[in-house]
């Protein structure tokens, strides 16, 4: 008994000190957005400021397009995560659930596709919307998530593999066809995953950088990462207000992960039993 009381508290120990681990940077970031820029650039650092200065916050959102940039990164994010649930739940439907020819050599192709770096397919994608005339638009940052991206298929097909066959085979009885079963039986079923997967689609979409800069020129089609970085010269002798640009720009992806976090942590806790 005593040896699973010390285990436990050696456990709850180990999760408190990674945890304090983890947010020393954010409360670091939390207090430099709070400094005046002498005590930002003091040395040594001084760590929590004398007054908390909180109207770095509204000049950050009174300065630039800000809230342009974050309306431009709204409309790729929910586009991207919208794209994404319904191609990725389609395509991983039709390989979970539907027959049709060469479909496990069709899936090791998916995964495969997988390890290729995304640093490959840059030049290829940006012929193609350069022949398309989507340069300089938010298109090219959301239309690929309705291609159907592999992590996205493989999450779905396993997450449909899962559930009895028996549900399928009582919507068949009742007159369901293929779509329908998926609309009404399989997508219900997996809300959790589709959720985790709207996390991820929407973390990955609201801090990308690297399509953004290939893809935009215009200031006013700049998204909220390289919109920060834009108004980095205006920011000289006021570092402190990027900062507090970088704290207001992770608002949206906590929200959401607080909206979804049930479903998400509902799909790690059933995985873990199946």
């Amino acid at each position: 008994m005593k040896h699973k009381r010390l285990s436990k508290a050696m456990a709850y120990i180990a999760i408190t000190a990674s945890a304090l681990i983890m947010i020393v940077p954010f409360l670091t970031a939390l207090m430099n957005s709070l400094k005046t820029y002498k005590e930002y650039t003091a040395v040594p650092p001084k760590w929590i400021p004398d007054v908390f200065q909180w109207s770095n916050y509204t000049k950050v959102l009174e300065l630039g397009n800000f809230g342009h940039y974050t309306l431009n990164s709204v409309l790729v994010a929910v586009l991207s995560v919208a794209g994404s649930l319904i191609s990725c739940s389609m395509v991983g439907y039709a390989f979970a659930r539907m027959k049709f020819p060469l479909k496990q050599a069709l899936f090791v192709m998916v995964l495969g596709t997988m390890m290729i770096p995304p640093v490959v397919i840059i030049i290829p994608h940006f012929i193609i919307f350069n022949k398309l005339h989507l340069l300089d638009t938010l298109t090219p940052l959301w239309v690929i998530e309705w291609l159907a991206q592999p992590f996205g298929i493989f999450l779905m097909r396993q997450a449909f593999m899962s559930i009895p066959k028996e549900y399928e085979e009582s919507a068949k009885m009742e007159g369901c066809n293929p779509f329908q079963i998926y609309l009404r039986i399989f997508i219900p079923m997996a809300r959790p995953t589709l959720a985790t997967l709207a996390i991820f689609t929407f973390m990955g979409k609201w801090n990308e950088i690297m399509a953004p800069v290939i893809y935009l020129t215009s200031n006013e089609k700049f998204t909220l990462p390289i919109g920060i970085l834009s108004l980095g010269g205006q920011w000289v002798g006021n570092e402190q207000l990027m900062v507090a640009a970088a704290l207001l720009s992770l608002i949206p992806i906590l929200l959401v992960f607080m909206v979804a976090e049930k479903y998400f942590v509902q799909n790690h806790a059933s995985s873990g039993i199946k």
